[in-house]
């Protein structure tokens, strides 16, 4: 079907050529008219005078005769002819066709048939006859092709600048507005909340008015869906009196820090509890036992808040626990807490304390055997009395100190020496067919060394700042991969190379070199990212996806809710953190929750994935949810063909 801006096109050529035509025609018609009435004006004027000439001659022939040749070779007549009173003719005088330039066809079409000239001669009052004298139109032909094409050419030249004009006008008071609303429904359905100015002309303002509307009022559904969905996230996952997460919640996070390919490699736990809840409750009473369970949740809140990638939870009604996110702090921080504590509750009552106890974590480590550890400290801890703190055995972290320069050095090496190489690790939908492989980079810090995980390494090149060269050399090895063998590859992009001015650059140069690889690679950044450096988020999704390239959160779940204009990143897929889709299966408000999240996404038209899916309830549950893919221990069971 023709579009309305062709048809408008066509309206107006129509027009414009109709104008055109008309005007020409209707100016040519005129000028002919006037040289036809001019020619016979001419013919007439010249026969009058010839007559008069010859009444002066007394009827002599001869002379006559003269005068007529003088006359006829002085002008431009196609003849002269002199008739006598009986209607034989006296004298005549006759020319072939003139030369002219006006072609053949327009002459024709446009034929010039002036009158004839005629007039009485007599001797005074004997009559000798009449003379009729017929000039030639040749001439007149060519004067009305000369007007004719300057006349055309006006009108051409009027026509261009009239086409020039509806050009202009068209183009930005319909087409421009048309293409905004057409753009607003396309981000629409990518789901980009977008208002577009309204134009001038009233049939399209109004269009445009209702398009704004419309993407207001699905802009204010989301915003409290999102809200709704930060409630069920809070009834699935936080303590209803302190509003930290719940144990159930903490022991995902806790798994999930310890088993994450890019989890810290050691990490520490505290376990808090507060001495005595139920005779203290019976001391002070329930509302104050209460206040004070919370002025203990605030005060380990706002530790955690200081520290990046802490995470908080209440276990129970007495306990508390927080986990650290780097190695060799679990004692000094245990004590810290102590000792303001230790400041903090005898207000609330006499005999008021916690006890302490911590343990340090290494990546990996079974988390049972984590928490018995720290339970074993706990009670040490609380056998020696309030506010004293105990650390559990663990193993030595063997953490070797190197500088900045060193780690810089391996790594450089590394990614020049080509020591590295990516894990495949299978994302399946529905049907268990691949959606795309989970590519996470494996280097070989040391020659002969062992290939380590992200948690081995990703902390040395967040301290070196070199995550930006290796996250690029991770996207060169998929797109080189994915050349070979044509299956699609994901790689996790660090949060931390978006702040390289550049990266987002060279990425895009690396993957428009690639183009048809590009349309298989999916790249992600971590949830905290799009949190914490949102508009980095959002300009590296804008250099990505044009490539061909999908572009998403991994991780993403416990604070999805809570980013702001999330309708406006671009994504085109988030991956639910192990932390919130672990026990999916025998947790109702869990599992109401994912299905809620899966139900905001899919209206931005983004995909959900599920991660770290280990049991087979668990992944039947999230299909019921809704999740367009899982990946996780469950996902390479089921295609282990893809492991390699």
């Amino acid at each position: 079907h023709m579009s309305l801006i062709r048809q408008i096109w066509l309206l107006l050529l129509g027009v414009l050529l109709l104008a055109f035509a008309g005007s020409v025609v209707v100016t040519v018609g005129s000028a002919r008219d006037t040289l036809q009435t001019q020619l016979g004006l001419k013919n007439s004027d010249n026969a009058n005078s010839l007559a008069l000439v010859l009444s002066q001659q007394k009827g002599d022939r001869e002379l006559m005769g003269l005068v007529v040749s003088s006359q006829f070779d002085s002008g431009f007549y196609r003849r002269i002819r002199l008739l006598g009173a009986d209607g034989h003719v006296l004298l005549l005088r006759e020319a072939g066709s003139a030369p002219r330039h006006a072609p053949d066809w327009f002459v024709a079409a446009l034929p010039i048939d002036a009158a004839t000239g005629v007039a009485q001669v007599s001797d005074g009052w004997r009559a000798i006859g009449s003379i009729d004298v017929i000039s030639h139109t040749a001439f007149a032909h060519d004067d009305l092709w000369l007007g004719s094409l300057r006349s055309a050419g006006a009108m051409l030249v009027l026509g261009l600048l009239a086409g020039l004009l509806a050009h202009t006008v068209v183009r930005r008071r319909i087409q421009k507005p048309l293409d905004d609303t057409v753009n607003q429904a396309q981000k629409l359905v990518a789901g980009e909340f977008v208002t577009v100015p309204e134009p001038r002309v009233p049939e399209l303002r109004r269009v445009t008015r209702a398009m704004n509307g419309m993407v207001a009022r699905l802009k204010l559904i989301f915003e409290a869906q999102a809200g709704q969905l930060e409630s069920l996230r809070q009834q699935a996952t936080c303590d209803s009196l302190t509003g930290l997460v719940n144990r159930k919640q903490f022991m995902a996070q806790l798994s999930a820090t310890l088993q994450r390919e890019d989890g810290p490699t050691h990490s520490g736990l505290v376990l808090l509890r507060v001495m005595d809840l139920s005779g203290v409750n019976r001391q002070i009473g329930h509302e104050a036992t209460d206040r004070m369970i919370v002025a203990v949740a605030n005060a380990l809140q706002g530790y955690a808040e200081q520290v990046k990638g802490c995470h908080l939870g209440r276990l129970n009604g007495s306990d508390f626990a927080l986990c650290l996110p780097v190695g060799g702090m679990a004692y000094e921080t245990a004590r810290s807490l102590a000792d303001a504590l230790g400041l903090l509750l005898p207000s609330f009552g006499v005999g008021m304390g916690v006890a302490v106890g911590a343990v340090e974590m290494q990546r990996l480590r079974p988390v049972a055997q984590v928490m018995s550890s720290a339970d074993g400290a706990l009670a040490r801890a609380e056998a020696r009395g309030a506010f004293s703190v105990e650390l559990g055995a663990e193993p030595a972290l063997g953490v070797t100190l190197r500088g900045a320069e060193a780690w810089r050095q391996d790594i450089d090496d590394a990614l020049h020496i080509g020591r590295l190489h990516l894990a495949r690790f299978p994302l399946i939908n529905v049907a268990h067919e691949l959606v795309h492989l989970e590519c996470p980079l494996r280097l070989q810090l040391e020659a002969n060394g062992p290939f380590e995980a992200a948690a081995g390494w990703l902390p040395l090149a967040l301290r070196s700042r070199v995550t930006a060269a290796v996250d690029e050399r991770a996207v060169s090895l998929a797109l080189a991969d994915i050349v070979r063998d044509g299956v699609p590859r994901c790689v996790n992009l660090s949060a931390a190379s978006l702040a390289d001015s550049g990266f987002a650059a060279r990425l895009r140069a690396l993957l428009m070199a690639l183009p048809r690889a590009s349309r298989q690679l999916w790249l992600e950044v971590p949830e905290v990212a799009a949190v914490e450096h949102f508009e980095l988020v959002q300009e590296l999704g804008r250099q990505v996806r044009p490539t061909g390239a999908r572009f998403g959160l991994e991780h993403a779940g416990p604070q999805l809710g809570r980013i702001e204009r999330l309708f406006e990143a671009g994504l085109d897929y988030t991956k639910l953190d192990a932390s919130v889709t672990q026990g999916v299966a025998g947790d109702l408000n869990r599992s109401n929750f994912v299905r809620s999240m899966v139900v905001m996404m899919h209206g931005l038209a983004v995909q959900v994935f599920a991660e770290g899916v280990a049991d087979a309830a668990d992944a039947k549950a999230l299909w019921r949810c809704g999740v367009d893919g899982i990946t996780g221990p469950w996902a390479s069971e089921q295609r282990g063909d893809l492991l390699g």
